[in-house]
């Protein structure tokens, strides 16, 4: 299939008015294939006689294709493009009916069947080309039109779209037309969906689930409304456009491959989200922010689009920003910046320092074409571009911000805008030079690191330089902290402003703190480091530090010095067992232990090491666990026992809390929670299938179908390896999902000998499913399948050669190419 080149784009966008799009769709026709008859009304802008363009479409069938009346010829179509010849200027009409075949990937119709109760539910994913999947279009950002959607669905049936659906009878639905958008912002999602429905400022609101999770969405529908309700009128008090679509609908959709996405008027939803087992107050905060993160999008995405791909980062850089800061706010939930500085910027932290590296903002040639365009979905758009904007925000003031942003959607609304508009946007709203901010800021790529350097001064105080190795300017908080020996605490003695490069060559801080903290508040994007007696005083007392923010900041700093060698694996362990067993912030402490079992325990230390790392995490949790026997700390306790599971070596314990069906003193076990112990009972050997078995009888559902896979395929045993190696590699049967979970137990560290031989064969295999299955499985083939624990140079010398062969996808490439770099740095780590 041929990519979209941005030169093509350009070409066509100059060329077309694509006014409007009437869509039928027949989901009657069987499981494999339904019908896609799709009229196009648009007009040709040119002074030639005659143009060539040419529509996209992936179909199974190509039925008839008309245009203006006249039949085109069906063998033209090439890969998915369908040539349209000597177009005139004026007016024409393109008619093209089709069989389109349902996905199993979660890209273009998805179509599921749930285990529970055999119902079958459908929805889209159109972004960035799937699309041409379920209609032909003119697949573009920047050639939005008005779309008219009318979908047969079998009877009982419920069918959502952009705008607001009727039922005609004889499960005919018809959706109201919607407003100018995108083509990869159409959606519909049909099925027996199960709904809560309300209304809010005069518009409908809509939650909607599989009816086998019908009891746990109604146990969450007031939390999950509220949370909308309060979001939905923060936006109305920053943004001076209204919400531009006619109703909201919030869809939790089944084998999602992503969080969520942002099309106008229905959400969707990964139906994780629908907890049906007990979550920590920060999961549920996650939640709320990506709530929050998608309705951003109705504005910054829907409303105003980017005009190419390059600017990808606007969509998502800005809802990042809006949904952390925003549930602060309009919410409950006050920490959020805590657990995107634990979580979300360690993922830009770590893609920023890779090869794969690119500016926040990448020059439009570096993204030539639609394959290209979806390796930039990373943490860099993501997590560095939001901390970019949060750097923004506090440099220039959050009103003259919101006053740029509010010029931005006055003069681009439901049309298209580029990175210089939004620049220009912003630059007209404040006197500040926001034209050289974005240069250094959304320009370049890398990651600052900043260093203290206390230095006495004659009259028996201190002066502050900073020692800046990177070319950003950074405006940051740095943190004096005293001891304050009656309370047993680290106090903050002041917060100064400091711009790096400083103005002057030394700045005054008085006597000497017992800790100096750069970046305290985590304004900017950097790497900070600490002054000898500030490390020393973060080893012995980072759990006094009164701020949960603060303490986030000592622990990426601790982090990143283990991941640039700096800092030996087994003292992040120490500092760990000594801080975490006082930590009061969930989110710091699921951060914390994540990162000291899936990186410190599992990559960074040799395999002999890795048992004595395990009992430290286990001590760790058992004092977790005693400490919150009173029930002052549900997530904290549930935290601590997840971790506990998933580090246990032994399988007594464990085996003991899945036969009695809970943890002494709580929590019971939940199907999570035994899905959970199974997979560690697994990995050690200490069940096997029919034990596996026995328990999906209990639990059918599409979950307890992937814990089932996950722990089949981490049996310590030659032949159940070899069945989940075929199943994701040959047969090319399972789900995104199904893949997904037999790779996760798949390779196990304590396993290396047992799938040694299968080392080699990924590299052979992997680029062969990727071009099979496409981008979905490809990037999980990349992500999930990869032998992560196999650290070793001659993995190395293996992947280096696969990539080398240049058989591997542009996504399967890019996956390849960071795997090894982490592996490479895990190496490093090592030899330190």
């Amino acid at each position: 299939m041929s990519v979209l080149t941005r030169a093509e784009a350009q070409t066509r966008a100059r060329l077309l008015d694509v006014h409007r799009y009437q869509i039928e769709l027949d989901l009657t026709r069987g499981d494999e294939i339904f019908t896609s008859h799709t009229v196009i009304h648009f007009t040709v802008r040119s002074d030639l006689e005659a143009e060539d363009t040419f529509v996209e479409l992936k179909p199974a069938e190509l039925r008839n294709a008309r245009l203006d009346g006249y039949h085109l010829d069906l063998d033209t179509l090439d890969g998915n493009r369908l040539p349209l010849k000597d177009l005139t200027p004026g007016e024409h009409e393109l008619d093209i009916e089709a069989g389109m075949r349902y996905s199993r990937t979660g890209e273009g119709m998805h179509r599921f069947t749930d285990p529970t109760d055999g119902e079958t539910y459908l929805y889209t994913q159109m972004s960035l080309e799937d699309v041409q999947s379920v209609f032909p279009a003119f697949d573009q950002p920047d050639l939005k039109a008005v779309f008219e959607l009318s979908i047969k669905a079998p009877e009982g049936w419920t069918v959502l779209a952009n705008g607001i659906t009727e039922h005609q009878g004889d499960g005919l639905w018809k959706a109201a037309p919607t407003p100018l958008i995108s083509t990869y912002l159409v959606a519909i999602a049909a099925g027996p969906w199960h709904s809560v429905r309300t209304e809010h400022r005069g518009l409908p609101f809509g939650l909607h689930c599989r009816r086998s999770l019908a009891p746990y969405l109604d146990a969450d529908a007031d939390e999950l409304l509220a949370i909308t309700r309060a979001c939905f009128d923060r936006y109305h008090e920053k943004f001076e456009e209204p919400y531009p679509f006619d109703s909201y609908d919030q869809a939790f959709v089944p084998e999602f491959n992503f969080g969520a996405m942002e099309n106008p008027g229905l959400v969707t939803f990964r139906d994780e989200f629908v907890y049906r087992s007990a979550v920590t107050d920060t999961e549920r905060q996650t939640r709320a922010m990506v709530i929050a993160h998608e309705m951003a999008h109705m504005w910054f995405g829907d409303l105003v689009t980017l005009r190419w791909w390059d600017d990808i980062w606007l969509n998502e850089s800005f809802a990042e920003y809006m949904g952390y800061q925003t549930l602060i706010e309009a919410t409950r939930f006050t920490g959020t910046w805590t657990d995107f500085g634990v979580t979300r910027k360690p993922w830009g932290y770590e893609a920023d320092q890779r090869p794969s590296t690119h500016p926040v903002a990448p020059d439009p040639d570096s993204v030539p074409d639609t394959a290209s365009a979806l390796l930039n979905f990373d943490g860099i758009s993501y997590a560095k571009g939001a901390s970019a904007l949060r750097q923004l925000v506090a440099w220039l003031g959050e009103k003259d911000f919101l006053a740029g942003i509010n010029t931005h959607f006055a003069r681009h609304k439901f049309g298209n805008a580029t990175l210089a508009d939004f620049i220009q946007s912003l630059a007209d709203s404040t006197e500040r030079d926001v034209h050289a901010w974005a240069d250094s800021w959304l320009r370049t790529t890398g990651v600052d690191t900043l260093t203290p350097k206390i230095v006495p001064t004659d009259n028996g105080t201190c002066a502050l330089t900073i020692a800046h190795d990177g070319s950003r300017p950074h405006r940051i908080a740095v943190g004096l902290y005293d001891r304050d020996p009656d309370e047993g605490r680290l106090s903050l003695r002041e917060r100064l402003e400091v711009d790096v490069p400083q103005a002057e060559p030394a700045h005054p801080i008085g006597k000497r703190p017992a800790l100096l903290l750069l970046n305290d508040a985590d304004l900017s994007y950097a790497k900070i480091r600490f002054d000898s007696d500030s490390f020393a005083t973060v080893r012995a007392e980072l759990s006094a530090l009164p701020d949960p923010l603060t303490r986030a900041v000592v622990w990426n700093a601790l982090r990143d010095c283990v991941r640039d060698g700096e800092l030996a694996p087994t003292a992040y362990l120490e500092a760990a067992r000594t801080h975490l067993p006082l930590e009061r912030d969930l989110a710091l402490v699921q951060g914390v232990l994540a990162f000291a079992t899936a990186q410190v325990a599992d990559r960074y230390l040799p395999a002999p090491d890795r048992p004595a790392a395990l009992a430290t995490i286990t001590s760790l949790c058992r004092d977790l666990i005693r400490r919150t026997e009173d029930g002052s700390h549900p997530g904290l306790r549930l935290t601590a026992v997840r971790h506990f599971i998933d580090a246990a070596a032994q399988p007594d314990t464990i085996t003991a809390w899945l036969s009695e069906g809970t943890v002494p003193g709580g929590p019971e076990l939940d199907p999570e929670l035994r899905w959970r112990i199974l997979g560690r009972l697994a990995v050690l050997g200490a069940i096997d299938d029919a034990v596996i078995e026995a328990e999906l009888v209990q639990d059918p559902s599409a979950t307890g179908q992937e814990g089932a896979a996950r722990c089949h395929a981490a049996l310590p045993d030659p032949e159940a390896k070899r069945q989940a190696w075929e199943a994701m590699f040959t047969t090319d049967d399972l789900s995104t999902y199904l893949f997904t979970a037999t790779a996760k137990g798949f390779w196990q560290p304590e396993q290396a000998d047992l799938v040694r031989d299968y080392v080699p064969r990924y590299f052979k295999q992997a680029p062969a499913v990727a071009a099979r299955r496409g981008s979905a499985i490809a990037e999980a083939a990349g992500r999930w399948a990869f032998p992560v624990y196999a650290v070793s140079p001659e993995t190395l010398r293996l992947g280096k050669k696969c990539l080398t062969k240049g058989n591997a996808t542009p996504a399967l490439h890019r996956k390849l190419v960071d795997q090894l770099d982490d592996m490479e740095r895990a190496l490093r780590v090592r030899e330190e």
